[in-house]
């Protein structure tokens, strides 16, 4: 595959914004399971999730060959192996070289790779489960987006699944833009797709959830209080000839 480098502007915003957020983010527990808030969201996602991979057949995840493009930290794929998957199964690739540091510390039995999403250099046709986890919304460019796009759906096995966990909406944080179903319809065209709102929105969870976890969980069954979509991305099976 050809990998001519993309026009750095977003991708130098990208790098700009991890660092400044990295240092921001240096002394607090906003993303501590010891915060009752992030405590609350990841659980509610989580428990989703699970179902999700359940009811599509992903289970169990031990013979699973996982994927997460933008691993970051390895905060997903820990997730993913507390739910069973094994660790020299689950692949991680991100484009920034810090964050890929404390990555190999926490997954030091997978293979991870610092990569470009849009020239991703792994085998086509391999992954059962490829996961993204809030990395589309980091973007601006459309063509970036598509090229990644592309690519997740290059290294998917046939018959494997997508596994979409992204903002609709997010006021708050400039450097993200909300993406709802049609804009995702038309980064994979041609596929399936199971959409599920999850994710009462954190600044509501932060106030609500350590005050009573209970009205937090009615609150998220009102789908316009949630801010995330986590969705199932399957390619449509090929018509028997």
């Amino acid at each position: 595959m050809s990998a001519q480098p993309e026009p750095a502007s977003d991708l130098d915003r990208l790098r700009a914004e991890y660092a400044s957020r990295k240092d921001r983010l240096a002394a607090s527990d906003l993303y501590s399971p010891f915060n009752t808030a992030n405590l609350f969201i990841s659980q509610q996602r989580q428990r989703l999730t699970l179902k999700l991979l359940r009811e599509n057949g992903f289970y169990p995840l031990d013979p699973l060959d996982i994927l997460e493009v933008g691993c970051g930290t390895g905060g997903i794929l820990l997730e993913y192996h507390s739910f069973g998957a094994h660790p020299e199964n689950t692949h991680g690739v991100d484009l920034l070289p810090a964050r890929l540091r404390d990555a190999h510390q926490h997954l030091p039995g997978s293979p991870i790779l610092c990569a470009d999403g849009q020239f991703l250099p792994l085998p086509s046709h391999f992954y059962d489960l490829v996961l993204q986890y809030t990395v589309f919304t980091s973007i601006f460019d459309d063509t970036i987006k598509m090229k990644i796009a592309s690519e997740m759906l290059r290294v998917l096995k046939p018959g494997g699944m997508i596994l979409w966990y992204d903002f609709w909406l997010n006021p708050t944080n400039k450097q993200t833009r909300g993406i709802r179903p049609a804009e995702i319809r038309r980064l994979f065209p041609g596929c399936r797709f199971d959409f599920h709102k999850v994710t009462l929105a954190p600044p509501v969870a932060r106030r609500l959830a350590p005050v009573s976890w209970i009205l937090a969980l009615l609150l998220e069954k009102i789908s316009l209080l949630n801010s995330h979509y986590l969705a199932v991305i399957r390619s449509q099976p090929v018509p028997d000839r």
